[in-house]
C-alpha cells in the first residue's frame, strides 16, 4: 500500500472513515493482489449461489409442500367418519348434527371403490370411483371451478360421470364418450362372484392439478354409486371440513358426540402421515445439505484474508507507526472480510427471490432448451413447479450466511491485529 492518507490517530474512533477507507482500499483489485482478488471473487460467488440456492430450494419445497396439501385437502375430507357397529343408513341425520359442530365446515356421504377403467384406448387401469351428490361436488370448490369440458348441473340425474384430464387424454375419451368401469364386487351367481360390468357417458372433465388425482379418480352420483357397489340407502364413511385443517385433533371429540353413535374417526394427518414426513425430512436434509455450500464460501474468505494480511505486513507495520492501534487492525480486516460476505448475502437474496418469482417460467425455458420435461408431472405429482417463500426461513438463512461470513473474518483479523510493526516486515 502506497499511503499518501493522513495519519492515523489513536484515540480514532471505531469503524471510522479511515478505516473504512482502508478497508475499501483492500478490496480493491490491483495488479499484483490479482490472485488475492480471484479468492475473494470466489468467495462472493460462493456465497451468493450458496444463498440463493438455498432460499430457492426451500422455497420450491415449501411450495410443493402446499401445493400438496391444497390439493390433497381439497377433494379429501379432513377428518373421516367410519361406521362401526352397524352400517351408515342414517348418514343425513348424522351429517346434519355433524355440520352443527363448532368449527367444521361442511360434511358430505362418500361411496368409494376400486374399478377398473377402460376407454377408447388402451388396456384399461385402476381408477377409484367416489360417489358424490351434486351439491357437495359444489362444495369441493378445488373440483368445480377447475371444469375443462361439461358440467356439474344435472350431475344426479345425468346417468354419467366425471373424470379428471389426464384419464380422459390417456384413454382417449372425451365428452359423451363412455366410460366402463369393472368392478370385482358384483353379482353372486351358481358360479361365485361375477365382475360387474357397466359403461358410462362422460359428462364431465375436471383438473385438480395433482396428475395422481386427474388420470385415477372417477366422480360419480351418489345414487348410481350406491347400487354399482351394492351400498342400498347407506354410505361407506362420511367425511368431514374443517374450518382449520391443523386444529382437527380438538374436533375429533365433538365430532364423535354429535355422531350418537359408535364410529372410527381418522385425519388427513394420519392417511397421510408417511408422505408428509417423508417431505419433512426432506427438507431438513437438503437445508443441512446446501448450508455446506456457504460454509466453503467462508472458508474461501479465511484463506483470502490470510494471504491479504501476508501480503500488506509491510502496510500493516506503516500503519502501526502511524498511530492505528491493533483494534483499529482487527477492524479494517473485519471489515474487508465482512463486505464480501454481506455483499454476496444480499446478491444471493436478490438472485433467490428473482428465480422464485418466475421459477416455472425457468423450468419451462430450460425444458424447451433441453427439449425434455423438467419436473415431469407423472413423477411428481404437480403440472405446475411451485414456490413458496417463507419469511422465517429466508430470515434464517441471511443470519447464518452473515453468521459465518463474520467469523470467518475473526482468524485473519486477529491474526493481523496481533502483528508489531517489527514481525509485521517478515511478511514482505
Amino acid at each position: 500500500m502506497t499511503e499518501k492518507a493522513a495519519t492515523a490517530p489513536s484515540g480514532s474512533k471505531p469503524f471510522s472513515a479511515f478505516e473504512r477507507m482502508i478497508a475499501w482500499r483492500y478490496l480493491r483489485a490491483r495488479r499484483k493482489e490479482t490472485f488475492i482478488s480471484v479468492i475473494a471473487g470466489f468467495s462472493f460467488t460462493g456465497i451468493m449461489l450458496g444463498v440463493a440456492t438455498l432460499i430457492i430450494v426451500m422455497a420450491v419445497m415449501n411450495g410443493f409442500r402446499a401445493e400438496l396439501l391444497t390439493r390433497i385437502l381439497g377433494i379429501n375430507g379432513h377428518v373421516i367418519m367410519q361406521p362401526m357397529d352397524r352400517p351408515l343408513d342414517d348418514f343425513d341425520a348424522v351429517i346434519k348434527r355433524v355440520d352443527a359442530v363448532p368449527g367444521v365446515s361442511f360434511a358430505i356421504p362418500v361411496v368409494e371403490g376400486q374399478v377398473l377403467a377402460k376407454g377408447n384406448v388402451g388396456a384399461g387401469s385402476g381408477a377409484l370411483v367416489r360417489g358424490l351428490r351434486e351439491d357437495d361436488i359444489a362444495k369441493l370448490q378445488l373440483v368445480a371451478k377447475n371444469v375443462r369440458q361439461g358440467t356439474f348441473q344435472g350431475f344426479n340425474t345425468a346417468g354419467g360421470v366425471a373424470i379428471g384430464t389426464r384419464m380422459a387424454e390417456n384413454m382417449g375419451l372425451g365428452l359423451g364418450d363412455r366410460l366402463t368401469l369393472i368392478s370385482p364386487d358384483g353379482d353372486v351367481t351358481p358360479l361365485g362372484m361375477a365382475p360387474r360390468v357397466k359403461s358410462y357417458p362422460v359428462t364431465a372433465i375436471f383438473e385438480i392439478g395433482m396428475s395422481e388425482y386427474d388420470a385415477s379418480i372417477v366422480l360419480m352420483p351418489l345414487e348410481e354409486s350406491q347400487l354399482y357397489f351394492n351400498q342400498d340407502n347407506k354410505v361407506q364413511s362420511i367425511e368431514i371440513f374443517a374450518d382449520k385443517p391443523d386444529d382437527v385433533d380438538a374436533l375429533k371429540k365433538p365430532i364423535e358426540e354429535a355422531a350418537q353413535r359408535s364410529v372410527m374417526l381418522t385425519d388427513w394427518r394420519q392417511r397421510n402421515q408417511t408422505f408428509f414426513s417423508a417431505l419433512q425430512v426432506e427438507r431438513n436434509v437438503m437445508f443441512m445439505i446446501l448450508t455446506l455450500i456457504v460454509l466453503v464460501a467462508a472458508l474461501n474468505i479465511i484463506s483470502g484474508l490470510i494471504m491479504l494480511v501476508k501480503d500488506k505486513g509491510r502496510d500493516i507495520a506503516i500503519l502501526r507507526t502511524m498511530g492505528a492501534t491493533r483494534n483499529s487492525i482487527l477492524r479494517i480486516f473485519l471489515m474487508t472480510g465482512a463486505a464480501i460476505g454481506v455483499t454476496g448475502t444480499i446478491a444471493g437474496v436478490v438472485l433467490g427471490v428473482v428465480v422464485c418469482l418466475n421459477v416455472e417460467r425457468i423450468r419451462e425455458f430450460f425444458s424447451w432448451l433441453s427439449g425434455t420435461t423438467l419436473f415431469n408431472p407423472e413423477l411428481y405429482f404437480l403440472s405446475t413447479l411451485p414456490a413458496k417463500m417463507d419469511f422465517n426461513e429466508t430470515f434464517t438463512v441471511i443470519l447464518m450466511a452473515l453468521v459465518l461470513s463474520f467469523l470467518a473474518t475473526l482468524f485473519p483479523a486477529w491474526r493481523a491485529a496481533k502483528l508489531d510493526p517489527v514481525e509485521a516486515l517478515r511478511y514482505e
